[in-house]
């Protein structure tokens, strides 16, 4: 999906900000030598960002208008390493919120309906952008916050909340509470909006089957306002983002070469009209593709596949490729088994060694299926992992997200 003429100019006009305001970047820009951008060939020619770009320009580096326009900043939510730091003005603020109204419409969602919000506030971009956009769109918030597992299944029944906003790991955990509980009668949910980590079909079937409600992928990143900048909608074909606010190319990670559409590759975004911190060409490390033709829906906004992973999320393992999704993929053929895994990477013995927790009810043998997925993991990706077994609700969930891949040879 190429850049069109509209979009080019809208780079353009960012370029020329970028420069005149003399920041990070637009000095990035002038050391390169670019001045305008005019031509498809130009857009292409435009350096790439990095995380590690923005981390250099910290604190406030990013910074492209008087520091008196600027009325928020946001933070990314990594641990390690030096903060991104991303200022946003009045109408950067308002734009994400309309972004984030839009998503809201194509899930169905109106102002007759109560949004529990269960994302983190703060730094972390979030829970205020499910906020803002919920009440961009009129409807009651219920502005939980992270945690707090008792009180949230208070609120959701007294308030009788009809949207829940989570991460797949605490909306899995909400779920398995509910049942526990046997509140489900209870429970007027109806559908949700779940963001901020990839998660597998299985995950989806479960949190949808034990809520008994719609589920919507919400794709968006604090580097790039924060969640609301694409979602799915009810053919679930991909997630629409708004093209009118970013524009998104995918490229192969190695090359940085532009991938025809249809293909996997790297999630590369520019901000067309953020006044704050404008990005160009920016590097989201997350690996999609774009969804050719049109969406049943009728939306004349393009699609993103959901994600399958992150260019920066694999593992050597015994000179192998591993990604997470492969694991995944092939837990999900094994109806016996639960969402949950997780995969402990350690180094004894003057070898590396993988170790695969996974769950089940108690109506399997946990030798026999574990000498099974260890089977099936060997004749997908070539050697043999440690698979051990154990009862549904041991691993541990997260009211964050849940870390599933633990690498042990750099503890």
């Amino acid at each position: 999906m190429q850049i069109n003429e509209q979009q080019l100019n809208m780079v353009n006009r960012q370029v020329e900000r970028l420069l005149e305001a003399n920041n990070f970047y637009g000095q990035r820009l002038r050391e390169a030598g670019i001045e305008k951008v005019e031509t498809k060939e130009d857009f292409l020619n435009l350096p790439f960002s990095e995380k590690q770009d923005l981390r250099d320009a910290y604190p406030l580096g990013l910074m492209a208008v008087p520091e008196r326009q600027i009325v928020r900043i946001h933070s990314s939510s990594g641990t390690t390493g030096t903060p991104v730091i991303i200022p946003y003005t009045a109408k950067d603020v308002d734009d994400w919120a309309e972004m984030f109204k839009r998503c809201y419409e194509f899930a169905g969602i109106t102002n007759k309906d109560r949004i529990q919000i269960t994302p983190g506030y703060g730094l972390w971009t979030a829970g205020i952008g499910f906020q803002n956009g919920a009440e961009k769109l009129g409807a009651m918030v219920v502005p939980m916050g992270p945690g707090n597992t008792d009180k949230q299944l208070q609120f959701m029944m007294d308030m009788k909340s009809t949207v829940l906003t989570a991460t797949s790991s605490y909306a899995l955990l909400l779920a398995e509470e509910i049942e526990k509980r046997g509140i489900k009668d209870k429970i007027h949910l109806k559908k949700g909006v779940i963001g901020s980590e990839r998660w597998s079909a299985k995950m989806r079937e479960r949190i949808a089957g034990e809520l008994g409600i719609e589920l919507y992928d919400i794709y968006g990143l604090t580097e790039i306002y924060g969640p609301g900048i694409g979602i799915s909608c009810a053919h679930n074909t991909g997630m629409h983002y708004w093209d009118d606010f970013i524009y998104l190319e995918i490229i192969d990670p190695e090359t940085g070469e532009n991938v025809p559409d249809g293909e996997y590759g790297e999630i590369v975004i520019t901000t067309l009209v953020k006044e704050g911190a404008p990005l160009i060409r920016f590097r989201t490390h997350d690996i999609s593709r774009i969804v050719p033709g049109d969406c049943p829906c009728g939306s004349r906004f393009p699609r993103i596949d959901t994600l399958v992973g992150r260019s920066d999320d694999m593992v050597k393992i015994k000179g192998v490729n591993v990604f997470p999704k492969q694991i995944e993929e092939i837990l999900h053929t094994f109806p016996e088994l639960s969402s949950e895994y997780q995969i402990r990477i350690s180094h004894l013995d003057g070898k590396d060694t993988m170790r695969i927790y996974i769950e089940t009810n108690g109506s399997v043998n946990f030798q026999q299926m574990a000498e099974k997925v260890a089977q099936k993991v060997k004749s997908r990706i070539g050697f043999t992992p440690i698979v051990k077994v154990v009862e549904l609700g041991l691993l541990p969930r997260s009211e964050k997200k849940t870390k599933r891949v633990i690498d042990e040879r750099f503890d």
